[in-house]
């Protein structure tokens, strides 16, 4: 346990802001998740549309640094793909 008055305050704040990033990554499961499911229905411009969406929600997460950005680009990569291949 935290003994000091600024080591309290900081064990605080890293359960804050450890809960802020556990829903901004829940929020880019869930926009992945939505592509890959508009791909599996086999709709084109469907599914276009849900990954444009969704690559701002990635772009976000990898800006605050809560996934790398080439793990950002590796996901959009491979989400374009699976839509080119329809």
């Amino acid at each position: 346990m935290a003994n000091t008055v600024q080591a309290r305050k900081r064990a605080r704040q890293a359960i804050q802001r450890r809960a802020h990033n556990m829903s901004l990554r829940s929020e880019l499961r869930t926009a992945i998740k939505k592509v890959r499911k508009a791909v599996a229905t086999g709709d084109k411009t469907a599914a276009q549309a849900v990954f444009k969406e969704s690559q701002s929600v990635i772009d976000s997460v990898a800006d605050k640094k809560i996934i790398h950005k080439n793990a950002a680009a590796r996901h959009k990569s491979r989400l374009s793909a699976a839509i080119k291949s329809i």
